[in-house]
């Protein structure tokens, strides 16, 4: 469990940087046309496969989709970023990509800070 919560932390940093970076980038390292917040990056157990290959219970971003979102298509796209509860899902809907990237980072800068205090907080194993 100690590991998991470390991977978790790890993978929001790692998704963090690729945001700050500019984006999810194809393997020619030129930015990807059209592509899905956290569904193409390499934090995704799917990145590159047309058909998804590994269940999104898998995924340590899991614990973070509400309940009645977990059939969903892209379960992580209806995670709640901000405190009106607007997802990726939502505010792509609204045609507005870029507040759901200003909204994924500022919930993964929370959710990190968030973690990171409770790592603290825990008993060495």
């Amino acid at each position: 469990m100690a590991d998991d919560f470390l991977d978790l932390i790890e993978q929001l940093k790692r998704e963090r940087s690729i945001l700050l970076d500019g984006g999810y980038r194809d393997s020619t390292g030129t930015p990807k046309k059209d592509a899905q917040l956290l569904r193409d990056s390499v934090t995704c157990l799917n990145v590159d496969q047309t058909v998804r290959k590994h269940p999104c219970s898998d995924c340590l971003l899991w614990e973070f989709v509400p309940k009645e979102r977990l059939e969903e298509d892209i379960p992580c796209h209806h995670i709640p970023l901000t405190a009106q509860s607007e997802t990726i899902s939502t505010l792509e809907d609204k045609g507005d990509r870029g507040a759901a990237k200003q909204a994924l980072l500022a919930w993964l800068d929370r959710t990190i800070l968030q973690l990171e205090g409770e790592a603290s907080r825990r008993p060495a194993p």
